[in-house]
């Protein structure tokens, strides 16, 4: 989700971008300078916008997939929820879906740990239809958000 966002927000801001010349004969950099007046501005539109088209779910359904045994589960969790998952424990902090249609794109944002670790192998957004984009990295399993629930 977060390089969601930022791809969002630099949609929104490309009009406040401007790009150096640079001094070799290439032409342009290809870092942009962003005019922070105008940045500050476009930020609090882009989250307003955002916030206007998504709605929360009660829940969400997620996959997992033991890479070993071939083994899928879906876990269907309300938001707050913990769930077992091998050796792993997710747990669901939110699940959103556009606004008027509960079986559109989903993004949930998920808090994976493993048995014997303190830090979360994974915590962030996952989005549906794009499970690659914020993958959990683990050497056994897999975990993606399928869809959200609804009361």
């Amino acid at each position: 989700m977060i390089k969601a966002s930022a791809l969002a927000l630099a949609l929104a801001l490309a009009p406040a971008m401007s790009f150096a010349q640079t001094s070799d004969n290439s032409g342009f950099s290809l870092t942009p300078e962003l005019e922070l007046e105008d940045a500050e501005t476009d930020l609090g539109q882009v989250q307003d916008v955002e916030q206007a088209r998504a709605a929360s779910g009660s829940g969400a359904v997620l996959r997992g997939l033991d890479k070993v045994s071939g083994n899928l589960t879906d876990l269907e969790m309300a938001v707050g929820e913990t769930r077992a998952f091998g050796r792993l424990t997710v747990t669901l902090g939110e699940c959103r879906f556009p606004k008027g249609n509960p079986s559109g794109d989903a993004y949930a944002f998920i808090v994976i740990r493993a048995a014997g670790v303190e830090r979360p192998v994974f915590e962030g957004w996952m989005i549906a239809s794009s499970p690659a984009l914020n993958a959990l990295d683990h050497p056994r399993y897999d975990v993606w958000a399928l869809r959200c629930t609804t009361s």
